[in-house]
């Protein structure tokens, strides 16, 4: 196997395993607060990241994609945690609250990972591993938030638009989350999704990024 790519997925690993894990754990998470526990009672709201790995989803599509793309285009999913928004105490805003705290979640570890980006070369600590790493978390985690904001089910952003959209054409809205998989993966392999959503929304996190953490990042100058 290419050296470079043991190097790339064992720098990517540990942020990648937090950030699908603490995705899926926060929607559970949510619900249960919020009165459902679907979720809780499967197991699911678990910091464990074997109960979130889809095979599929999760291993065999993406390094499949690596391989055929040569690294350029990667792309998968961890199992999606089930939800009885029906339980929900108010179903319609509830679904919007589920559905935002991975995202939410993921953005949050975006700034984590950013504060020990910035903390490291403070420290004295400058083995490019760990810098490498805390790079990658930033990376994983605001490339997640974002796609998964995506407004088209079962995408997070899709669960959103369909709760705030009229009964009627949310119900016709919902219908296309039986091909909402192949229609992500067709903008994504045609760029398009790249150019019109993750890139402008990417450069607006890593703002938001930069921003928030400018005034830890001045303390430590």
């Amino acid at each position: 196997m290419n050296p470079s790519l043991i190097q790339t997925i064992v720098v990517y690993a540990l942020p990648v395993i937090f950030a699908i894990t603490l995705h899926e754990a926060a929607h559970g998470y949510v619900a249960r607060l919020l009165g459902d526990n679907t979720a809780y009672m499967m197991g699911r709201v678990s910091f464990n990241p074997m109960r979130h790995i889809d095979p599929l989803g999760t291993i065999a599509i993406p390094l499949l994609l690596y391989f055929v793309t040569n690294g350029a285009f990667i792309f998968g999913y961890a199992k999606p945690v089930p939800v009885s928004f029906g339980n929900l105490r108010n179903p319609r805003w509830g679904m919007v609250w589920v559905a935002l705290a991975g995202p939410l979640c993921n953005f949050i570890q975006a700034l984590l990972w950013g504060v020990l980006e910035r903390v490291l070369p403070a420290l004295g600590v400058s083995e490019p591993f760990f810098t490498r790493m805390a790079s990658a978390g930033i990376v994983v985690n605001l490339v997640l938030c974002v796609l998964n904001l995506f407004p088209l089910p079962p995408l997070d952003g899709g669960r959103v638009l369909t709760a705030l959209l009229p009964v009627r054409q949310a119900i016709s809205f919902a219908r296309l989350e039986r091909y909402g998989f192949f229609i992500v993966m067709a903008l994504l392999m045609t760029g398009l999704l790249t150019k019109f959503w993750l890139l402008p929304l990417l450069s607006i996190g890593y703002d938001a990024v930069t921003t928030l953490l400018t005034p830890l990042a001045l303390l430590l100058n």
